[in-house]
């Protein structure tokens, strides 16, 4: 695992999910192979991605995971649904969280309907593209609990990538060792203790992104590199 060691335990560290962004460029520049393909896991972790593709001109491409969620309190999980329709639920959190199987029964179709909303409207119908052997940098705004990257890089492992290298602006100390149990290599660039712990906190400017905003910024990526490779 690789963080910055002069941002540990710090809030407010990042202007917005951007600036996020830049500064894990400068975490991964030279540190990848020749055809690296990041992942950006949607909604938080586009912006952060957009700005990493772009600087290190790697392809970009969208990894469908959300959180499974009880119907009375969206902020906070007990599961994950990939992109290629696994489910993965988390028996401790299930009964911290008083959620019961006809809850969760709930939860899970809810959110297989919404990850399958998302693959058609913001991959165009298609599943994260990873080939044989390929490296995968799977980015995301940040890991509370790490359940839902962990369940990302099952996804992606399945879907032919031979390396997996997880990227985030910011992490619970507790949730990147998980994910560095799973991945090959973890880049965390403010990692944090402590009992309590919020991916908005790492930011000054935290605000939701909806799809919508999420196809203008790809589609000004592939704007920009279309004027880039027409000169």
């Amino acid at each position: 695992m690789r963080e910055l060691p002069e941002l540990r335990d710090r809030t407010f560290v990042f202007r917005d999910r951007r600036e996020a962004g830049e500064v894990l460029r400068r975490m991964l520049e030279g540190q990848l192979p020749a055809g690296a393909k990041i992942l950006a896991i949607p909604a938080g972790g586009v912006p952060v991605a957009v700005p990493l593709a772009e600087a290190l001109k790697l392809p970009l491409a969208l990894a469908v995971v959300s959180k499974v969620a009880p119907s009375w309190n969206s902020e906070v999980g007990y599961g994950a649904v990939a992109f290629d329709g696994r489910v993965r639920l988390d028996a401790k959190s299930m009964a911290r969280l008083g959620v019961d199987e006809r809850e969760a029964r709930t939860g899970v179709e809810r959110t297989l309907a919404k990850v399958r909303q998302r693959v058609r409207s913001l991959s165009e119908g298609s599943q994260a593209v990873v080939g044989p052997g390929d490296t995968a940098v799977l980015v995301d705004d940040g890991l509370a609990s790490g359940f839902t990257m962990t369940i990302a890089i099952e996804a992606v492992r399945e879907a032919g990538a031979g390396r997996v290298i997880v990227a985030v602006p910011t992490g619970s100390e507790s949730a990147v060792n998980r994910v560095a149990s799973s991945a090959d290599e973890v880049y965390c660039a403010n990692v944090r203790t402590g009992w309590s712990f919020a991916v908005a906190d790492a930011y000054e400017n935290w605000s939701d992104v909806d799809d919508a905003t999420l196809l203008d910024m790809l589609k000004q990526l592939r704007l920009s590199r279309a004027r880039s490779i027409n000169g």
